[in-house]
């Protein structure tokens, strides 16, 4: 169900708690739109880059803050938003997520039937990977909200959750408990949940995402965000545009022209079809031309990405940088770029830096990366343009422009930077006792990797 009503505020005062924030998508999804947040990030880089962009921010853990210092959150946040860690959901991980979906399923039950947190906790930890059970923590944030006494026991209002398309099976189980059972003090939503296209919300790269958006009882039916822009279709662009999965291998992809003939970068050229979409946004719409820092790529360009296609891992798939790019993951540094210097000769040009990255995730210009990492923290965030998407929808507010975080990002000043650290770390340029530690989150990599059966010896 997508969004067909007119733009009505549920919020008077919208405030987003941000789960798993990493470098702030969904926070600068939330500048955009004017909604203040808050974040918390365990990981030390992602924070220093939230830091240097100006993002309220707790160096934390996640599920310690929830267990002792629930209570120091500003009372007034009523939107709870995140996206849980999903290496082990993805189908580029190893899959313990994935084989323990019935598992997941049952602690959700468990925790809406008001059992206990610390039986909870004693029984994840028979889990083979830790970070499975991160999945479960909007929900118990959602409890822990009808518990606080800084909150006066106030529910939160909305929820807001996205995930690789392998949690759509775990989201809809929320919605099921969400919907039915209701949290332990009776408090109940209406949710609707989807994958969807981060191309269709105008993000220039082909990424599928499931998604939640819940709203408390009372404060009206939920519904999902339109799109506005046409999903990428791999097979019509190369139908109309003469390619063959041959071209697509040898890397030899012509250079079409826009469907109408107008110039990249203007949003006014249409498809076929639906006359209320634009066309999907292209690697060339965001990266043609100068814009601050940014000094403009070069095209045509091509590029390889480092993942197989077809199901072929030696077969690396190309594309022209008038179509969309490949997922933005945590490798698109290792993604190969080609410059054409004549109609057939091609050479290997400059990688994408980490802000063209960036852009490509739909982050403003000159966002301040920071710390180590940089290409993880870009491939883990949330696509801001879609979140803003998300929580336009949620809040019932009007949909963010097609121009919305085009414009370089302002980084903080050095002194608000510090502050934001000290509040963050507790020391304004050094991490402290309070923050949490890298190794103690991820278990050792032999851990992470489902043993495989060995073959009999042939006879």
């Amino acid at each position: 169900m997508t969004s067909t009503a007119s733009h009505q505020p549920i919020l008077d005062k919208p405030f987003v708690l941000d789960l798993f924030a990493g470098p702030g998508g969904l926070d600068v999804a939330g500048h955009a739109l004017d909604i203040p947040s808050i974040g918390i990030e365990w990981d030390k880089s992602a924070c220093l880059t939230r830091y240097a962009a100006g993002l309220d921010t707790l160096h934390a853990d996640v599920s310690a803050v929830r267990r002792d210092a629930f209570e120091s959150l500003p009372p007034e946040i009523n939107v709870l938003a995140g996206g849980p860690p999903c290496q082990t959901y993805s189908v580029a991980g190893h899959g313990a997520g994935r084989q323990a979906l019935d598992r997941v399923k049952e602690y959700m039950e468990r925790l809406m039937a008001g059992e206990p947190d610390e039986e909870i906790d004693k029984d994840l930890k028979s889990l083979s990977d830790p970070r499975t059970a991160l999945v479960l923590e909007p929900l118990r944030y959602a409890i822990q909200a009808t518990r606080s006494p800084n909150r006066e026991k106030r529910p939160y209002d909305v929820i807001v959750l996205e995930q690789v398309r392998e949690v759509e099976e775990l989201w809809k189980h929320y919605a099921k408990v969400l919907e039915e059972t209701g949290l332990p003090d009776g408090t109940k939503y209406k949710v609707v949940v989807d994958v969807l296209d981060t191309e269709a919300y105008g993000v220039p790269q082909t990424r599928s995402r499931a998604v939640l958006i819940a709203r408390r009882e009372g404060l009206g039916e939920p519904s999902l965000p339109s799109p506005t822009h046409h999903s990428y279709e791999a097979k019509e662009w190369n139908r109309r545009n003469g390619k063959t999965e041959h071209d697509q291998a040898a890397g030899q992809v012509h250079q079409p022209t826009l469907y109408d003939g107008t110039e990249p970068g203007t949003d006014e050229h249409r498809e076929t079809g639906d006359e209320d979409l634009l066309p999907w946004r292209s690697m060339g719409d965001v990266l043609a031309n100068p814009v601050g820092s940014h000094p403009g790529r070069r095209t045509p360009f091509l590029i390889r990405s480092n993942y197989g296609s077809s199901s072929n891992p030696g077969r690396r798939g190309v594309r022209g940088d008038q179509q969309p790019a490949f997922t933005v993951t945590g490798k698109i540094s290792r993604f190969v770029v080609f410059q054409h210097l004549t109609e057939s000769i091609v050479y290997e040009g400059a990688r994408f830096s980490m802000n063209e990255a960036g852009m490509l995730q739909s982050f403003p210009p000159d966002y301040p990366w920071s710390g180590t990492a940089q290409a993880q923290q870009v491939g883990n965030a949330v696509p801001p343009l879609f979140g803003a998407h998300l929580l336009s929808a949620a809040l019932g507010l009007p949909r963010p422009g097609p121009k919305e975080l085009r414009k370089p990002w302002q980084p903080a000043t050095e002194e608000q930077r510090a502050k934001l650290r000290s509040n963050g770390c507790g020391a304004a340029d050094a991490c402290t006792d309070r923050c949490p530690r890298p190794k103690d989150q991820v278990p050792p990599s032999s851990s992470m990797r489902p043993r495989k059966a060995k073959k009999a010896p042939a006879k």
